[in-house]
């Protein structure tokens, strides 16, 4: 038994490797103030783990929560795409005073194992596709809020490996692409199709329904579902290598309209795209070259369509709406 500490582990990922460190006979504590989380996530398993609930902005509190800690996942940040552009301080206080209260914490409490969530942001418009982990990282506009959060990733990434270096016995770092399922929040292109084609297909008599969406349509990405995603997570924590970073997530790229036109397909619609203004500094495709994490033994096996169902199947079951 290995004892865990999860950052933001009332969060979507967070909870998901939760769950799974659980079943694999380990004792996990959490932290989290479920800013953005949320503690039904853990449902059926609270009774097996620690919950602190406290801010990682608190040095106290999180060097509380290492204490007699094995190793450190830390996944606590503040995500969800419209907290880029409207809360870009918020966004970087809990990125960079995060990452230094861990690392303090870490040394202070002798944790010598770091996990780090990092995220394709933080490539934004890569030179090449599939992207592989030796790519530049950059913040094209320092003007644009939107790179507050890749700017906080590449911040908490620089501050895990040169602190691992001197301070840890071994540090990772994980970069997932586009994870989604079922409870994953409501700020992600998947749930605001979801919901909005909910919505629409209520309102709409005729079987071909107007889609607006913010883009052209031609932009793509490749989706990962939460399954397998943690698959992947779970090979990088047993197998990856001190400094390691690992792009996780599938090479099916499909694009924004496709995305649209599966959704609707769920709701037994057909519809027409109406494009509409993309948001500035947005990346036209992002797509991961996983080889490195197949080398650890990672096969996804969900395909887009599979996972879309289930999720969508989720999502048409809440009363939330758009806007």
């Amino acid at each position: 038994m290995k004892r865990y500490l999860v950052t933001g582990g009332t969060g979507f990922i967070g909870s998901a490797l939760v769950r799974r460190l659980l079943r694999e006979g380990n004792f996990v504590r959490v932290l989290d103030n479920d800013s953005r989380g949320d503690h039904s996530r853990l449902s059926g398993v609270a009774g097996d783990l620690e919950i602190v609930n406290g801010d990682i902005r608190s040095a106290d509190t999180v060097r509380q929560a290492c204490k007699g800690i094995d190793s450190v996942c830390h996944l606590a940040y503040l995500n969800g795409t419209e907290f880029f552009y409207t809360k870009p301080e918020l966004v970087l206080e809990i990125g960079v005073k995060g990452i230094v209260n861990v690392c303090d914490a870490c040394i202070k409490e002798e944790v010598k194992e770091l996990i780090l969530a990092s995220s394709s942001e933080v490539y934004q418009t890569p030179p090449r596709i599939p992207t592989d982990e030796s790519v530049p990282l950059s913040i094209p506009d320092v003007l644009n809020p939107r790179y507050s959060y890749a700017g906080g990733k590449i911040i908490s990434e620089l501050m895990a490996i040169n602190y691992g270096r001197k301070h840890f016995k071994r540090v990772i770092i994980f970069r997932p692409h586009n994870v989604y399922g079922p409870d994953m929040g409501w700020e992600h292109v998947i749930p605001q199709f979801c919901l909005r084609m909910k919505q629409l297909t209520r309102e709409a008599d005729s079987k071909t329904i107007k889609f607006p969406i913010q883009g052209t349509g031609k932009e793509s990405r490749a989706f990962v579902f939460i399954d397998d995603f943690v698959d992947g997570l779970m090979l990088v924590i047993s197998k990856g290598e001190h400094l390691g970073i690992y792009n996780i997530g599938t090479t099916e790229e499909i694009s924004i309209k496709k995305v649209a036109q599966e959704v609707a397909a769920y709701f037994g619609k057909k519809i027409v795209i109406l494009p509409g203004k993309p948001a500035k500094g947005g990346t036209l495709h992002r797509c991961p070259d996983i080889s490195k994490l197949k080398q650890l033994g990672y096969q996804p096996k969900f395909r887009f369509n599979q996972g879309l169902k289930i999720t969508a199947e989720w999502y048409a079951k809440q009363e939330r709406k758009i806007g």
